[in-house]
């Protein structure tokens, strides 16, 4: 199954400090077709939600958790179609019982277990609708040489 974000305006967000998962998720999605977009910043994942607020979203869990778990709990507000996943370390897992009541769909260790990570988010980026095209938006794209913009 091949998704593309021109088909699924859902993207598969990362926002981490290193990119360490984003590699992970990159490595067990190559030749899915899945686009991980990285995001280094609080900001920069609001702005990447506010482009496809019906996005998967991996967030890793930073030294502050409660401000974390603030932010969290921001975006499931202002975003209500998009899921959230929490990474941390192995030594803040007793922080997993509070993000999982906050409403993350999973909370994980170990970029070993990224496997799960990206079936759940193909999972919900297969689900997310398409975006809404008029009549000649949608005859444009199903024509064998696309929209050239020669209209």
């Amino acid at each position: 199954m091949m998704l593309s974000n021109t088909e699924n305006p859902a993207r598969l967000i990362v926002c981490e400090r290193r990119g360490r998962w984003a590699a992970a998720l990159r490595r067990e999605l190559a030749g899915v077709g899945v686009r991980v977009w990285e995001t280094r910043t609080p900001d920069g994942c609001r702005r990447e939600l506010e482009a496809s607020p019906a996005s998967f979203v991996v967030l890793q869990l930073d030294r502050d958790a409660i401000e974390t778990l603030r932010f969290l709990s921001g975006l499931r507000r202002d975003f209500p179609a998009a899921r959230f996943a929490v990474v941390s370390e192995r030594d803040q897992a007793a922080f997993e019982m509070p993000f999982r009541e906050a409403g993350v769909v999973h909370f994980i260790f170990s970029p070993r277990r990224a496997g799960l990570l990206a079936r759940m988010a193909c999972r919900h980026l297969a689900q997310v609708p398409p975006p809404r095209q008029s009549f000649s938006e949608r005859l444009w794209a199903s024509l064998p040489w696309g929209d050239d913009g020669a209209r």
